[in-house]
């Protein structure tokens, strides 16, 4: 179903999944939006401000010389003009259009923040084209640049940019005055450029002595102190909006409200990031690039306190203590993480260069602040950013206000919670199996209709894999697609999703999971490539209730002896239904169908690699590649980039009788 989702009829969907607060918040915002449009102070007059919240003298010495000349690479591409964004390539970043899409080619219109139609592309053009350049998170690795060199070019070059931005983005003037997460995360990008450019000796005059600046600064306050993410949308969002403006209440505490800002703040990310994070440490949105996101955000926020001598609440730094402890649990052998919901390559911080391990990075992190646990995986990569982070942060072990803490003893393989389990055999098998939530709060913004879908890796190579995301605005039928059930190693029934979609971050019913029996006690191996015991045979079962008068049963079994995996489906009451069961193949697996037998080859470090996937008899078998109507085929490797790839795809029926049965056999 193609939902518009500035429609009346979206508008009312959208309401229904609201509760009487966040309906009561909602409308004061929209009062309070129209007495701001002829109602625009100007920031109150600061005289003597000073930044104060430097990087500690040794800092930059520590970065490792191969990330910094990564970083260097990186802000030579950008000096040059040249960047890549959601598969877009830009050479015009010596002199930036902030309002231009490259993707469309067309420009936001003029005008009254809230009046801007952002969500509408063939007015406004692609929004995260146009976003993404202003989170200004192309300057911090500018400004990293310079503190690593000492070479001014890069710190002149991210004063004129600013100053341009200052001067063509008036306080709510245009696109980039419409999402309080943009205004987070740009807020918290200057806060580090400031740091960044302290040796420079024009950086005062950018900052704390220029008018300008500090208007910007305040007004971005002021809006996130004003306009909150509530209720149904208080995901990811309202974790930026409450890091950026405590990051900039802390660094930049120059102006009458700054205290009340910083303690509003403060209160606000304890609060969210407790309610966005499972007791287990995974994110609640059950997205994994969010749980990156969220993480890196509420790391930056404590770096911050930390720089200030602004006490946190001990359980901000447990809340991320557990997610670096979940992150650990749930990466492959590679240190890839699950491919789950929602991805859009959004970061918190950003001050290294291409080629760098994200999650490597957060683990490194995780590592210097909290200290890393004996079943962790071994992180070999370095970056720029870990060094940084950890001058400013207190080791927990060193912190009197953070209380002992119990960690799991050995590597976590079920997450009740949130309803993830990861199985993983000999030859660096890796399987994740989904019996969670449909996703967060009552839209579940980021969920995709993937209930009880698998996800098999070998050595870090996606083999039954994960299709991704692609797109969030315009193009609704790859928007559908890959968030359908169709899109995940899943079962569909009727042609139809197991949750109902109302729109493009919109759900309005969910299918209810539930796992029935988990079994990984002969998953006792806790090093890195084995978790299943010689022999020893791992079980997951669970079912959901998404397919009206069915119920879809699913169990995994992975045995280590064989090598074997195998996917059991059975559909439990109702009518006679018709069956398509979806298998999406890796971009690297070459598979050759003949009949119900696949066999599947791929080529990892120069190593020929091979598995057979015998596939149920009862249904009929076609592969599909790369095809466009309706969408069938594809793979995302990253937001807005896609490639074809091979999906095997099973049609009949079921009617209460024997299940189907997969089984995937890798070999050598």
């Amino acid at each position: 179903m193609t939902v518009n989702s500035g429609s009346p009829g979206w508008y009312l969907r959208r309401l229904s999944r609201m509760g009487p607060r966040e309906v009561g918040g909602r409308a004061g915002d929209a009062v309070r939006r129209r007495r701001w449009r002829s109602a625009r102070p100007d920031s109150p007059r600061v005289t003597g401000a000073r930044f104060t919240a430097v990087l500690p003298a040794g800092t930059i010495a520590a970065v490792p010389p191969d990330a910094a000349k990564r970083l260097v690479a990186e802000a030579d591409r950008l000096m040059a003009g040249h960047a890549e964004y959601f598969g877009v390539d830009r050479d015009d970043l010596a002199d930036p259009d902030w309002w231009y899409d490259p993707k469309t080619g067309r420009r936001a219109p003029w005008g009254y923040a809230f009046d801007v139609p952002y969500r509408n592309e063939d007015a406004v053009g692609d929004i995260k084209q146009i976003w993404e350049l202003s989170r200004h998170q192309y300057l911090t690795v500018l400004a990293a640049a310079y503190a690593v060199t000492g070479n001014e070019r890069y710190a002149e070059r991210v004063a004129e940019h600013l100053r341009s931005w200052w001067a063509g983005n008036a306080p709510l003037r245009g696109v980039h005055w419409t999402s309080g997460i943009e205004l987070g995360i740009r807020l918290l990008s200057w806060v580090w450029i400031r740091r960044l450019l302290d040796g420079w000796p024009g950086a005062a005059a950018l900052f704390e002595d220029n008018p300008v600046a500090l208007n910007q600064i305040w007004h971005h306050q002021r809006w996130l102190a004003a306009f909150p993410s509530r209720g149904s949308s208080a995901n990811n969002h309202v974790v930026a909006e409450a890091a950026g403006q405590f990051a900039a209440a802390c660094a930049f505490g120059w102006f009458p409200s700054s205290a009340r800002w910083r303690s509003g703040a403060l209160r606000s990310l304890e609060a969210q990031l407790r309610n966005n994070t499972f007791g287990s440490g995974l994110n609640r949105e059950l997205a994994t690039e969010y749980h990156g996101l969220v993480l890196e955000l509420g790391l930056a926020a404590v770096a911050e306190a930390d720089a200030a001598g602004v006490p946190v609440p001990a359980s901000i730094r447990r809340v991320l203590l557990r997610m670096t402890d979940a992150l650990a649990a749930v990466v492959d052998n590679r240190l890839r993480p699950p491919r789950q919901g929602d991805a859009d390559d959004g970061h918190g911080l950003v001050v290294d260069g291409e080629g760098t391990d994200r999650w490597a990075s957060l683990l490194a992190t995780g590592d210097a602040v909290f200290g890393r646990l004996a079943w962790w995986p071994t992180v070999t990569g370095t970056d720029v950013r870990t060094p940084l982070l950890a001058a400013l942060i207190r080791p927990y072990a060193e912190n009197a206000a953070a209380p002992a803490v119990s960690r799991p003893e050995s590597r976590p393989a079920h997450f009740a919670d949130a309803g993830m389990t990861i199985l993983r055999g000999p030859g660096e098998i890796w399987c994740r199996c989904d019996g969670g939530p449909h996703g967060f709060l009552s839209i579940a913004a980021h969920a995709h209709a993937d209930a009880l879908s698998v996800e098999v890796r070998h050595d870090g190579v996606d083999v039954l894999a994960d299709p991704g995301t692609y797109c969030y605005h315009g193009q609704p039928e790859w928007r559908q697609y890959f968030r359908s059930t169709l899109g995940h190693n899943t079962l569909q029934l009727d042609g139809g999703d197991q949750s109902v979609s109302g729109g493009p971050f919109l759900w309005t019913r969910h299918a209810r999971s539930r796992v029935l029996a988990v079994d990984t006690s002969d998953a006792s191996d806790t090093s890195d490539t084995s978790d299943v015991s010689d022999g020893g045979t791992a079980r997951w079962c669970a079912e959901h209730d998404g397919y009206q008068r069915s119920v879809h049963r699913r169990r995994v079994e992975l045995t280590a002896a064989s090598k074997e995996l195998r996917v059991i489906d059975e559909v439990r009451g109702g009518p006679r239904r018709a069956v398509r069961l979806a298998f999406h193949l890796g971009p690297a697996i070459n598979a050759d169908l003949v009949e119900n037998r696949a066999q599947l080859t791929w080529t990892r470090d120069g190593e020929d690699r091979s598995a057979a996937l015998d596939l149920p008899g009862q249904l009929s078998w076609r592969a599909h590649r790369g095809e466009s109507d309706p969408p069938l085929g594809w793979y995302s490797p990253g937001f807005g980039r896609k490639e074809p790839t091979t999906t095997l795809v099973g049609t009949g029926f079921a009617d209460g009788a024997a299940g189907f049965t997969t089984v995937l056999r890798f070999r050598g």
